[in-house]
């Protein structure tokens, strides 16, 4: 496949996840509340978690933001359901690799979220696809 065509694949993939967002919502009864903003650019998300037994069992978000940190908000929740906490860490850890344009640990399949490694070619945009993942770690250490 081409770059331009697979460009327009990234493009497509994360307006699909901003118009369409998956886990979109608050989760009630004991969830993990995290808040945070880019002061930057005004995006906004509370991510809300379900942590039982070291395996985050659902999450959801809410937020105001660009297209870039919307999606990644969706694509970040759908990645971390079911998983344990240290492997919802170490995809966080690839992702912040990816998006400073580091050589990462490509042995994970990153489904979706692998469409917002052109946003490394875009500094200032890098802080609107990492706030959702940033909101997960903080959340996840806070509960430890």
């Amino acid at each position: 496949m081409s770059f331009n065509n697979l460009d327009t694949l990234y493009r497509q993939v994360i307006m699909d996840h901003y118009k369409n967002p998956r886990n979109k919502g608050v989760l009630e009864d004991g969830s993990l509340t995290i808040n945070m903003n880019n002061p930057t650019c005004g995006d906004r998300i509370q991510l809300t978690m379900k942590v039982e037994d070291g395996t985050v069992t659902d999450a959801k978000f809410e937020g105001e933001g660009c297209s870039i940190s919307m999606s990644s908000a969706s694509m970040m929740t759908q990645a971390i359901k079911g998983r344990n906490i240290e492997d919802a860490l170490k995809l966080s850890k690839i992702f912040s690799d990816m998006m400073q344009g580091k050589d990462y640990d490509d042995s994970i399949d990153l489904g979706d979220i692998e469409a917002l490694q052109g946003v490394a070619k875009f500094p200032a945009r890098i802080k609107c696809a990492t706030l959702a993942w940033k909101a997960m770690e903080k959340g996840i250490n806070e509960q430890e």
